[in-house]
């Protein structure tokens, strides 16, 4: 399967500055990441926010900064979220991925909305 890339407008809900961007959808991740440069555009100092631990997928564990508070947008569906600055591309992970209710559709090769829940996301709670 090829890399799939999904469009996302990312909101910093405290200024209301906002990127438009396209991020690889990456179910091996956990969370939003964003690199500086997007961190920078959406107003905050990374110099000045919290840090989290990460594994990279080598095994490596690094301290990253982590931006909050964030909206992620994808068609029809929003999350508010933190994001971790890392990399060189815009990942989505699967916390977003599963609270929004998006799905990988291998025919397509894109990110979709649920199909079973077009209208608004449904999340398991058991």
């Amino acid at each position: 399967m090829q890399s799939i890339h999904a469009k996302l407008k990312l909101t910093n809900l405290f200024n209301r500055q906002v990127v438009e961007m396209s991020a690889l959808v990456d179910t091996g991740a956990t969370f939003m990441c964003v690199t500086e440069e997007i961190a920078l555009q959406l107003g905050f100092d990374i110099t000045e926010v919290g840090r989290q631990m990460v594994t990279l997928a080598d095994g490596h564990q690094i301290k990253v900064p982590k931006i909050a508070p964030i909206e992620i947008a994808f068609e029809n569906r929003t999350y508010v979220t933190e994001a971790v600055v890392l990399g060189n591309e815009p990942l989505l992970g699967v916390i977003p991925l599963e609270a929004m209710d998006l799905i990988i559709d291998p025919r397509q090769q894109a990110l979709i909305v649920n199909p079973q829940h077009p209208n608004y996301p449904v999340a398991l709670a058991k």
